[in-house]
C-alpha cells in the first residue's frame, strides 16, 4: 500500500465575509485512523475538500508525500474523498456505471472487493442513483471509499442516513480494511459516541483551527468530572482548568482538565470523580460558551 504523510501549512479559506479556516496547520501520518470532530459550520467539509484538492485555499498549501496536491495527479492518485453519491441530475446514471467511472478515477481500485461490498450492502448495480434512498447513497459512498484502496481516504459523515445495523456493518468493514491494508483513514462524524472506539487519534476543529490533535486515549486521560460540596470542589480544583461548572443545590459539578499529577490528587480527594467519554470532552471543549475558567 502506497502511503505518505499529508501536511497542511497556513491554510486559510473564506467564503465572502465568513472566514472558515484560519492559518490551519495539520499533519496526518500514514497508517492511522483519525477522527475529525467539529460543530456544524466548523469547516470540516471545507478542510477535507482542500486536503484532496477539490477546493483551493486562499492561502497556504497541502502536500502528500512531500508533493503538492493541487493540480498534481501523481499525488491525487493516492487520495480519496468520499461524500454521499449525488442523485440530483443523475437520473439516467446507473450504479454499475457510476462504479465503473470510479474504477477509472482510482488507480488502485479493487474490483473484486467492490463486488463483495455490493453483495454485503444488498445494492443492485442496475438501479439508477436517483432511485436509491439516502441510506443506500451513503452505502455507495462507503463502497467507493473502501474499494478505491487509496492510501489516504477521507470520509465525510459516511453514516448519514444509515440505520444502526448498517452503521455497525460500516464500522466492522472499516476496521477490517484498516487492519489488513495499513491505509490512512480520516473519518468526520457527528455520531461521536459510536465511532470513538475506532479513532487512534482525534482532531478537533474549532473556530477555523485545529484545537486538539493527538492520541485519543492521551486526550481523554486529561479530563474528569468532579462533584461534591461546592466549597470542597472549588478548593480541590484550584490548580485545574475548569471547563464548565454547574450548581445542584449545595453540590457543585465541575468539568476539569489537568496534568496526570493534578488528576491523581483530585481522584484521591474523596470527592466524586469520573473519567469522561470523547463526546463529553468534545462538548466541554467546543460546546461551552460560558464555562468557568475562560
Amino acid at each position: 500500500m502506497n502511503t505518505g504523510t499529508m501536511r497542511a501549512q497556513g491554510v486559510c479559506k473564506s467564503f465572502g465575509k465568513k472566514t472558515v479556516l484560519r492559518e490551519l496547520e495539520l499533519t496526518l501520518e500514514p497508517g492511522k485512523l483519525y477522527g475529525l470532530l467539529g460543530r456544524n459550520g466548523a469547516g470540516k467539509t471545507t478542510l477535507l475538500s482542500i486536503l484532496t484538492a477539490q477546493l483551493a485555499p486562499d492561502r497556504g498549501g497541502v502536500t502528500y508525500g512531500g508533493e503538492p496536491v493541487w493540480e498534481n495527479q501523481a499525488a491525487l492518485d493516492h487520495l480519496c474523498f468520499a461524500r454521499e453519491a449525488p442523485a440530483a441530475g443523475q437520473t439516467s446514471l446507473r450504479l454499475g456505471h457510476y462504479l465503473r467511472s470510479a474504477a477509472i478515477f482510482y488507480p488502485g481500485w479493487d474490483e473484486g472487493y467492490a463486488h463483495r461490498l455490493l453483495e454485503e450492502f444488498c445494492l443492485d448495480p442496475s438501479r439508477k442513483l436517483s432511485q436509491l434512498s439516502r441510506g443506500q447513497l451513503s452505502m455507495v459512498s462507503v463502497l467507493t471509499a473502501l474499494a478505491s484502496r487509496a492510501g489516504l481516504t477521507l470520509l465525510d459523515e459516511p453514516t448519514a442516513g444509515l440505520d444502526a445495523v448498517a452503521r455497525e456493518q460500516f464500522y466492522r468493514l472499516l476496521l477490517e480494511d484498516f487492519s489488513h491494508t495499513g491505509r490512512t483513514f480520516v473519518l468526520s462524524t457527528h455520531i461521536i459516541g459510536e465511532a470513538a472506539p475506532l479513532f487512534e487519534e482525534v482532531l478537533i476543529l474549532n473556530e477555523g483551527r485545529i484545537l486538539e490533535h493527538g492520541p485519543t486515549d492521551a486526550l481523554l486521560e486529561q479530563f474528569r468530572t468532579v462533584s461534591g460540596p461546592a466549597d470542597q470542589v472549588e478548593a480541590a480544583c484550584g490548580e485545574l482548568t475548569v471547563l464548565s461548572a454547574q450548581d445542584i443545590g449545595r453540590r457543585r459539578l465541575y468539568t476539569v482538565r489537568g496534568t496526570p499529577e493534578q488528576l491523581e490528587a483530585l481522584d484521591a480527594s474523596g470527592l466524586d470523580t469520573a473519567p469522561m467519554e470523547l463526546q463529553e470532552v468534545f462538548t466541554a471543549l467546543c460546546g461551552q460558551t460560558d464555562a468557568a475558567g475562560r
